[in-house]
């Protein structure tokens, strides 16, 4: 057991294990076998190899995650066991060989205990009675050390550094059994006035651009993983996203745009944008907040007359779309069964299929009188990007060849082709002039964690400088309106949650009766706080200087400057940190305490 904790610290925390390790894992697992030396009066060796098994997998499983999403992953992660296998292309891809190492003792003891005479041995040896005495005093020695490694570090804020200081198997245990729901803020107290006041911004009364695009239609693009330093990028003079870049360059482009999802990854997107409240502290908000009446984008806009759908290729069950998408009032969806499995890419039919049945759906949709709102999501380019050669639209240069980095850049520069055919499809058939049309990306694409050294040399040479978690959750958001917006490069801080209270200013739709916790990119300019959550550490945030990634608290936190020369003050304070964690407060408060919906059959 001393083996295997050390063996996981190695792959858990930046600076390994330590002396430390003994003292902070042992201790539980000594408690669990004094309880099989005092309760356990026969098969012995089978729960001591049980217990072996469950702790085994349990610390595989926590570096598998780790690897992917650079959290220690919890009691609540399990929950979402059942999307394993939709996406198990995507964990395999980060399972390496040498994990396998820690189920080495079970192989071999269970080869030793196929010889009879050794198991009888073994048997033998074990089937005596234990010295209960020392049992017992084994048994409080352990659990006072648990204690000690447990109850000084419940106050840490961020995750990983809790693990770390209370052991593995004692944060899990903690994670289980404490609860940890903070009191509610009253539902009634709850007012857009506060949520401006925490954020640090003013209400505008007379925004620019209010109703720009109104009467257009409504696209929003969600692009699979899709991160910000491909806007632009040429590799060895080739370029990656032209399409995107031709859009960044005719449209409005955000490239200081955050992602803020948790849990629920994509499907965690989609909630954000079409809400403009936070995520949940554990679980995605498809299982979450789902059974909730939810405030929403489709909502507002079928109140001004239009049509809602939401276009996605896999099953609507997946991730519980199929609820979330109840909750948030779409009047229908298309999924699998709409779009096929011709020509199947992952998880579902490809980018070009997606695009090119919805583009008919859209014509088809745009020759009503009604406006419509529709919500696209890509999925091509998801982890772990090893898209077949037929699909290739580019050759790699040699050194990117074989690697993490240059899979991702060639099934990224595969979304941007069936992106391109999309919009050529949607101005043909008219839809494109008579739309706002919105592209961001869901989540990042490229974690830290699961990138080799040769990884990290080619992101190094790509953005000239080391890929650090500014770079990872820093995506683009592009809006493209003919005659409604003025093309140009905007500066301005933005996140997920701030898409909403854009589009409503440009479609002239009045916010006047529904919380949200974004603002208008458009018009408040000055300043944003982007609190963050679940694969950042709690009480990280991102404001308009860096972004800030919290330790025990705010004094050991990291500071990542968001200047491109990285020569810029760090400006983040104690007051920030401690209006981000208000922030998601009031938006877990508010979302918890709406009505139930009526679930449909």
């Amino acid at each position: 057991m001393l083996v295997k904790s050390y063996f996981a610290w190695y792959y858990l925390f930046e600076d390994g294990p330590t002396w430390s390790t003994l003292f902070k894992e042992i201790p539980f697992v000594l408690l669990i076998f004094c309880l099989i030396e005092w309760f356990a009066t026969k098969r012995k060796i089978a729960i001591y190899m049980l217990v072996n098994l469950l702790i085994t997998i349990l610390f595989f499983s926590l570096i598998v995650y780790h690897n992917h999403f650079g959290i220690i992953a919890t009691s609540q992660v399990i929950g979402q066991a059942k999307q394993v296998g939709a996406v198990k292309k995507s964990i395999f891809a980060v399972i390496h060989p040498q994990y396998m190492l820690i189920f080495l003792d079970i192989i071999i003891i269970s080869l030793v205990m196929l010889s009879r005479k050794k198991a009888l041995a073994w048997k033998k040896s074990m089937s005596g009675p234990s010295n209960r005495k020392v049992v017992a005093a084994l048994f409080c020695i352990s659990l006072a050390l648990c204690m000690m490694n447990i109850f000084p570090n419940q106050a840490s804020m961020n995750e990983n550094v809790q693990a770390e200081q209370m052991g593995i198997l004692n944060y899990e245990a903690y994670a289980l059994l404490a609860d940890q729901e903070e009191e509610q803020i009253e539902f009634s107290q709850i007012t857009q006035p506060l949520i401006d006041q925490t954020k640090g911004i003013q209400a505008q009364s007379n925004p620019d651009l209010f109703g720009a695009a109104k009467g257009k239609n409504l696209i929003i693009i969600q692009m699979e993983s899709f991160q910000n330093f491909l806007i632009h990028l040429s590799v060895d003079g080739h370029e990656i996203t032209p399409n995107m870049n031709k859009l960044a360059d005719s449209s409005i482009y955000f490239p200081r745009f955050f992602q803020q999802v948790g849990q629920g990854n994509t499907s965690d997107a989609e909630f954000i944008v079409n809400t403009s409240f936070y995520v949940p502290p554990d679980g995605p908000a498809t299982e979450i907040y789902a059974p909730k009446e939810l405030p929403s984008l489709p909502k507002l806009l079928e109140e001004q007359g239009y049509d809602t759908a939401t276009f996605h290729t896999n099953e609507v069950d997946f991730w519980n779309r199929g609820e979330l998408y109840n909750a948030l009032g779409f009047n229908r969806y298309y999924d699998k069964p709409f779009f096929g499995e011709d020509d199947t890419l992952f998880y579902g039919a490809s980018d070009e299929v997606l695009y090119s049945k919805t583009a008919t759906e859209l014509a088809r949709m745009n020759d009503s009188s009604d406006p419509f709102y529709s919500q696209v999501i890509s999925m091509s380019s998801h982890n772990p990007f090893s898209i077949p050669e037929n699909k290739y639209q580019m050759t790699l240069p040699e050194r990117f060849e074989g690697t993490f980095v240059g899979d991702y850049i060639r099934a990224q520069n595969y979304a941007d082709y069936a992106l391109g055919q999309f919009i050529a499809e949607l101005k043909e058939n008219g839809v494109w002039d008579d739309s706002i049309i919105i592209l961001y990306g869901d989540h990042r694409g490229l974690p830290i964690f699961s990138l080799k050294d040769e990884d990290k040399t080619l992101m190094e040479e790509i953005l000239d400088h080391e890929y650090t978690e500014r770079d990872l959750i820093n995506i683009p958001l592009i809006i493209a309106s003919k005659g409604a917006v003025t093309p140009g490069v905007n500066n301005q801080l933005g996140g997920q949650v701030d898409i909403l209270p854009t589009v409503a200013n440009l479609l002239g739709v009045s916010l006047d009766n529904h919380i949200h916790f974004g603002q208008d990119l458009l018009n408040q300019t000055a300043y944003n706080l982007l609190p963050q959550r679940y694969y950042l550490p709690t009480g990280s945030f991102v404001n308009n200087e860096e972004l800030f990634l919290s330790g025990s608290g705010f004094e050991d936190g990291q500071h990542y400057t968001l200047s491109s020369d990285g020569n810029k003050p760090l400006q983040s304070t104690e007051d920030e940190f401690n209006r981000a964690l208000k922030l998601l407060h009031l938006s877990d408060s508010y979302v918890t305490q709406l009505p139930d919906r009526e679930v449909k059959e």
